[in-house]
This record gives structure tokens, sequence and C-alpha cells, in this order.
């Protein structure tokens, strides 16, 4: 699929974030090709006044500011939250590069957020970043169904990207993200990858606006057996499923010596953030 480039200016790179990860947050580009079935990040249309579908185009920023680096200096930047900052454009680009090479010694935690192999292409300038993680984004083994939910890299290249970083000394996370209620098969991916990841982090799917019908008609289809369950969850707004998951996940990962974060509930964890 052919995807609408266009360059952009940007006044500033940094912007403040109510991610409850950062202080800070960078988005590179504008849209990804990724082009991902459940992606919330498709609002971001209604500031930017793109009619194209989500995932058919990217508008490349461009700034002449530096980043003002003093404003994290003990704080957290999380790159990106609308877009993967490593998408394809980002071989032709490296608009994600000269960002980093901006963040080289600055006295703050950078999370970098991908599905992407490209990532691999910055590992010298990456061993720079004094405090930095890598998420990679994994929610299946299972690639059928990442090929319906995804234009991103396999599972295969992703879970090699992340043991060539975590050889270098990077610090992995694995982002469970989002869980697909009786898809996710959350344990086998723990245990396929624990050996390359440092901490992993578990969100929910969660369904809004024009990509829950469209998630939801797919599970119809292609998950009849899982529909009650899916009906349960988003039409009668039962959580128990996650309550019970949420609950399992803590006791595997418990038992296995595993460090995790659980982002299920992350509306109170964004509140919790704005009243510290």
């Amino acid at each position: 699929m052919d995807v609408i480039e266009k360059k952009v200016i940007a006044k500033d790179y940094l912007t403040k974030s109510n991610l409850p990860v950062s202080d800070y947050v960078i988005n590179p580009y504008i849209g990804c090709p990724h082009a991902c079935k459940y992606c919330y990040a498709g609002f971001m249309k209604r500031f930017t006044g793109h009619g194209e579908a989500w995932g058919s185009f990217i508008d490349i920023k461009e700034c002449t500011k530096p980043i003002d680096t003093r404003k994290l200096t003990g704080k957290s930047l999380f790159i990106a939250s609308v877009t993967d900052c490593y998408n394809p454009m980002e071989e032709k680009y490296k608009v994600t590069a000269k960002i980093l090479e901006q963040l080289v010694d600055v006295d703050c935690q950078v999370t970098i957020s991908t599905k992407s192999a490209l990532i691999c292409r910055d590992l010298e300038l990456l061993k720079k970043l004094p405090h930095l993680k890598v998420a990679f984004s994994i929610n299946t083994l299972d690639e059928s169904f990442r090929k319906d939910m995804d234009r991103a890299d396999t599972i295969e290249k992703r879970l090699t990207a992340m043991t060539k970083l975590h050889c270098a000394g990077i610090h992995t996370v694995l982002f469970m993200s989002p869980i697909f209620p009786c898809i996710t098969e959350w344990k086998e991916i723990i245990d396929v990858s624990q050996d390359i990841v440092n901490e992993y982090w578990f969100e929910n799917l969660n369904l809004r606006g024009a990509y829950k019908k469209e998630i939801l008609d797919y599970i119809a289809a292609s998950y009849p057996q899982f529909m009650p369950e899916y009906t349960k969850i988003y039409l009668q707004k039962d959580m128990t499923y996650w309550q019970k998951l949420a609950q399992e996940l803590d006791g595997y990962c418990r038992e296995r010596n595993v460090k995790y974060t659980n982002y299920f509930y992350h509306e109170e964890l964004v509140k919790r953030k704005k009243n510290i």
C-alpha cells in the first residue's frame, strides 16, 4: 500500500506528556504506516486535518529549534506516543536518529517504543544514552493474527532485534499491548522472551471510537468462539475478565521472578500522576 508522504514544520519536538510513564514526549512523525487496527492514535486526524485512512499517510516533522535538554534533566521522556518512531520512513528521513543525537549524555530517562527492527541501525547511538529503555510491542506469537492486525515487522524480527539490543547491554522491555482477551498467548510470550527481557509492561485492549466496531466484527468473523466474552467486556462493560487476568499475571510473574508493570487501569494511573 502506498503511503502519502509530506514534510511539515514543527515548532518544537518536545511536548509535555500526560502519560503515566513520562514527563515529556516526542513524536517525530504524524501518522504511522504500521496501520494497527487497534491503534488509538487515529484520533490525531481530528487535529491534523487528514482525511485519509489511518496508516495511509505520514507527515515528517522538521524542526530547526534544538531540543531544550535543560527541561529534561532529571525527567523522563517517551518516544513516541502516537506514532512508531522507527516506522519504515525513518530509514529514509532519519528524524529519530537526529533527535537521539541531541539526547546523548542528557541526564534523563529515555524510553523508546517500537515494533520495528530498524532500531538496530542506531545501536551505537543508543548505547550513548545513559538512561535508556527500549520497549518492543508484542501481543501475539501467531503470525497470522499479527498480519491481520498490523503491517509492522514480524514477531520473529522483533524478538531478534530485542535480543541484539539486550546483548548490547540495553534495558529491554516487552510491551504486551494490547492484550486481546482469549487470544494473546501471554504465558507463552513470557516463556520465549524472558532471557532477553529486563521487564514487562501489560496493557489491555481498549475499544473506543471507530475501531471498536471494526475489531468486534473481526472477532465475530475470525474467532466466533470468543465473541461471548468480548460481548461481556466491551458491550456489557464487565471487568471480571481483566480482574482475573491481572491476578494470573501477578502470580505467573512472581513465580518466575519477572519484573513487570500492569497498565490495565490506565486512567487511574493518569489521575494518580496528576495528583502527585
